[in-house]
């Protein structure tokens, strides 16, 4: 049985729905558990410390450990809370699920810059502003497992959420460069991209009659989500930087793969037409890779001119502190 005993987690937005289900299974398993929520509406409004109360109460009455924390991740100072919060209550830092956010459906020529800001100030500064403070804990200790809750509204489109889908594959972002700079500290950090049934769907859909009858919605059980959540967060994980898709109980990778594509002579100036005429192979899917980073695609470029990527002998790493 994979098992958190003598660990301990922070999940955010931990009060309901699939943040709750994750802060469950955790405790379930033996993991200290920092129960994250301000208990605001879905579109980020009020405050209710009794959701995340009542989590820690059912964690407690089963036999676990938990403690509520009402601080919000949308600033610096609530996300060191936050990790204070876990390490003056169990004494160490292990895990982190970073879950919390807002949600509203917005058309694109209708959204203001501060509903754009709002979104990202909780979701992607709110994933930064807790993750620093908790990665500085885990390279003390070299060991931390990150999972960030992205979303296929970011990586595949969904209308009327330009904000949310922005600052959700940002989240992707900022976990490859976690996983990167992590691997020498024994951190590791991936994504997952859910489909639960919880508000964001519910207030979004608003039709109560479809809710109740349609099959996929039947199917889309928040609890699904969990064990691929919980995996990634756990010891048993030995790899880092991917993301994966978590649907209905059909859990599969979502990666960003890097075609073969069209290679120019060295010596030659491609023009504007060459593209046109060689537009097949610049967007072929097949054959393809999937770069670790930056230098991987850097190398693999050099690797087809025959040239080197770095004068002399000197070698090419990670990170290059020119922007490219």
């Amino acid at each position: 049985m994979i098992d958190f005993h003598g660990q301990v987690a922070i999940v955010t937005g931990a009060g309901r729905g699939l943040g709750r289900h994750y802060a469950l299974e955790l405790a379930r398993r033996g993991a200290s558990v920092v129960v994250n929520d301000l208990g605001s509406t879905m579109h980020g409004d009020g405050a209710d410390v009794t959701v995340a109360d009542g989590v820690v109460e059912e964690i407690t009455a089963a036999g676990g450990r938990a403690v509520a924390s009402h601080d919000s991740v949308d600033n610096p100072e609530g996300g060191q809370v936050i990790v204070d919060t876990a390490i003056r209550a169990f004494g160490r830092l292990d895990v982190v699920i970073s879950n919390a956010g807002i949600f509203n459906s917005i058309p694109f020529e209708q959204l203001s810059a501060d509903e754009w800001r709002r979104m990202l100030r909780v979701h992607l500064d709110g994933g930064f502003y807790l993750s620093q403070p908790a990665y500085r804990a885990m390279m003390k200790q070299r060991y931390g497992r990150f999972v960030f809750i992205s979303s296929s509204a970011g990586n595949f489109g969904q209308p009327m959420e330009a904000h949310y889908a922005a600052a959700k594959t940002g989240l992707v972002g900022l976990s490859n460069v976690i996983a990167i700079e992590g691997a020498e500290h024994g951190i590791s950090s991936n994504t997952v991209l859910p489909t639960g049934f919880s508000r964001m769907v519910t207030e979004t859909v608003g039709d109560e009659q479809f809710l109740r009858e349609s099959g996929f919605m039947r199917a889309i059980r928040p609890d699904l989500v969990a064990p691929l959540v919980v995996f990634l967060a756990s010891k048993a994980c030995n790899f880092t930087h991917r993301n994966y898709s978590a649907c209905a109980g059909r859990y599969a990778r979502v990666f960003v793969g890097l075609g073969h594509g069209w290679l120019a002579t060295a010596d030659s100036s491609p023009t504007v037409e060459d593209i046109h005429a060689h537009l097949d192979e610049v967007s072929a899917l097949e054959p393809f890779v999937v770069p670790d980073g930056i230098v991987d695609e850097v190398l693999e470029v050099c690797d087809r001119l025959g040239i080197s990527a770095m004068p002399g002998d000197a070698e090419i790493s990670f990170p290059d502190p020119t922007p490219i």
